[in-house]
């Protein structure tokens, strides 16, 4: 395996949750409205970092799609999925669009406000 080389986004991002990899920016969220096995998920125009599986067929709430899953570039933890195709015209809208699990990123405020609590003990024995 080669050299792996990511784009850095500006400003606030969303991340993977798991290594923190930039993901995709607010400005191309088109909606918070999305739903995948594991809870929510948000839809977006782009996504950077990412490596796709194979398309399948994939029955979903809104009918058949063919779709891919996309995974994050860096530590391979699926994120969510890309859609290639929709079958009915009412969905045309989602093609080549991205899903992100909301379980799999953090959002960039997420990290700001994230606590660490120090376990180790500050007092000696005497």
């Amino acid at each position: 395996m080669g050299r792996i080389f990511t784009v850095d986004l500006e400003g606030r991002s969303y991340r993977c949750r798991f290594c923190r990899t930039h993901l995709a920016l607010p400005d191309d969220l088109i909606s918070k409205s999305f739903h995948c096995r594991r809870g929510k998920a948000y839809l977006f125009n782009r996504s950077v970092n990412i490596s796709m599986g194979p398309l399948e067929e994939r029955m979903m709430l809104s009918g058949m799609h063919t779709v891919a899953d996309i995974f994050c570039c860096c530590c391979g933890q699926n994120v969510g999925w890309k859609y290639e195709s929709a079958h009915e015209k009412a969905q045309k809208y989602k093609e080549g669009k991205f899903v992100l699990e909301r379980g799999r990123i953090v959002d960039e405020m997420d990290l700001s406000t994230e606590v660490y609590i120090d376990t180790r003990s500050d007092t000696e024995d005497s």
